[in-house]
């Protein structure tokens, strides 16, 4: 993908693994970290020379920007191991471009492509037996970038670590989902830092999903903060509904994440000769088509599940049971997507990076 060679990669190797000490079979999304991560600082105007070192705590200075004003941002991505024992990445270079979006928008450095890609597959080749093959299994990779410099002062800092950690993870089965749409908290606001994949908001959804949680919802669908009436998010996902025969989804915009899987869902739909209309879903049409019986299915779309089915859905006072569908647009797109993730099928779309 890239064409540019890196300055040489310092690596660090651990003395021992720790991977003996995993059980594969038990393990807890994002709990479990390999043996190894990347590490860049950008200092003096400049990304410095990349390393990869043992897994370990960070260091920071109590003043770290980072902690007063909140300059961070991540993707998250994933390693899969194919039958033939070869491994994927899926659609590595959306993330990329993602991350340097983000960080464009936080006053944050953009990353160097080719210190990305090599790096990344300098890190994955040296934590290769992390990534179990079988269905289901998978190594997700967590690229997030920090300001670090000192000093409590109201201004971007000159100084930050790009970072990569990986974490083993199984199959992501979330239960039962339901979702209480918003009428007053908001995800984001026109103008603001929703389209980016910024640690802030997420930490800003965390008091408004708790209480959707007490009166028994998983998770919240965010509506606009003008006049919450057009649905935007669910929980940390993109949303999709299904109306008769056809999918609805918002359009990206300042509020709402450039999904990933939200692009992948909506390609392999229409390859699918399934009729998708991205564009502005109000509240109130959910509402009737649930009460009419058109509304067939809601689901989120993200990196952990590659697709969620939500169950029902709370509004004001009402609450809404889904009906269960016999082969399910979500279930068929996400055989789709999952089948390239794992190289079971062709990748006419050109999603698929191979790690050599």
């Amino acid at each position: 993908m890239n064409t540019e060679k890196v300055t040489p990669i310092k690596v660090e190797k651990v003395a021992a693994s720790r991977i003996e000490q995993v059980d594969f079979n038990k393990l807890t999304f994002g709990s479990v970290f390999t043996d190894h991560m990347f590490v860049c600082d950008f200092k003096d105007g400049e990304w410095q020379t990349p390393e990869i070192k043992p897994y370990q705590p960070l260091a920071l200075d109590p003043s770290a920007r980072v902690f007063h004003y909140g300059q961070a941002v991540f993707e998250g991505m994933k390693a899969y191991r194919d039958e033939q024992d070869q491994i994927w990445l899926f659609r590595p270079k959306d993330n990329f471009i993602r991350i340097n979006k983000s960080c464009e928008r936080m006053a944050m450095p953009v990353f160097p492509e080719n210190y990305f890609f090599d790096g990344l597959e300098t890190l994955l080749k040296l934590d290769e037996q992390w990534i179990k093959g079988g269905d289901g299994n998978s190594l997700y990779i967590r690229p997030f970038v920090i300001a670090t410099e000192s000093g409590v002062m109201a201004s971007p800092s000159n100084q930050y670590k790009f970072i990569i950690i990986c974490s083993p993870a199984q199959s992501y089965y979330g239960g039962e989902v339901r979702v209480k749409i918003a009428d007053h908290y908001s995800r984001a606001a026109s103008g603001g830092i929703g389209s980016a994949k910024a640690a802030a908001n997420y930490g800003a959804q965390f008091y408004p999903t708790s209480l959707a949680n007490k009166e028994g919802f998983q998770q919240v669908i965010w509506t606009d903060a003008n006049a919450h009436e057009f649905l935007e998010e669910a929980g940390t996902m993109n949303v999709f509904f299904r109306i008769g025969d056809s999918l609805y989804t918002a359009p990206t915009s300042d509020r709402i994440l450039d999904g990933v899987t939200r692009k992948s869902v909506i390609t392999v739909a229409e390859s699918k000769g399934i009729n998708v209309e991205v564009r502005p879903v109000r509240v109130d049409e959910i509402i009737v088509a649930a009460k009419d019986g058109s509304l067939k299915e809601i689901f989120g779309s993200g990196t952990a599940a590659v697709i969620n089915p939500i169950v029902g859905f709370g509004y004001k006072d009402e609450r809404f049971e889904l009906p269960s569908v016999d082969n399910s647009y979500a279930s068929l797109i996400k055989k789709a997507i999952v089948d390239i993730q794992y190289n079971k099928a062709e990748d006419p779309y050109g999603w698929r990076y191979k790690i050599d």
